[in-house]
């Protein structure tokens, strides 16, 4: 069965760091691209990070130059490294693994969603 475990998220002040993880199961593999999505309250939800198969990475434009994308082949894991935090990024955070970069948001499996709030 595909599935998608994050962990990692919680509370933390501006300028804190915080490291999202995202375990897939054995079926959803190097093939896939996976991306991380998140949900702040009372907006639509935004893609924020994607790293394709072969490890290219694109970022939302008020995240470049604070998160990094990175994946684990050997775990199977997908990890979001955030920094700087700001209290604009305050979401529900959400792992996505899609059979291909095109198909993001659109095909695929999705984990269930990971907190992170960040306030002063």
């Amino acid at each position: 069965q595909e599935q998608l475990v994050e962990s990692g998220g919680g509370l933390v002040q501006p300028g804190g760091s915080l490291r999202l993880s995202c375990a897939a199961s054995r079926s959803i593999d190097r093939r896939y691209a996976m991306a991380w999505y998140r949900h702040p309250p009372g907006k639509q939800r935004e893609l924020v990070a994607s790293i394709a198969r072969g490890g290219i990475t694109n970022y939302v434009d008020s995240v470049k130059g604070r998160f990094t994308i990175s994946r684990d082949y050997a775990k199977n894991e997908v990890s979001l490294q955030m920094n700087s935090l700001e209290p604009e990024d305050t979401a529900v955070y959400y792992c996505h693994a899609s059979p291909a970069l095109s198909q993001l948001g659109q095909a695929g499996y999705w984990g269930q969603g990971t907190q992170v709030t960040v306030f002063s």
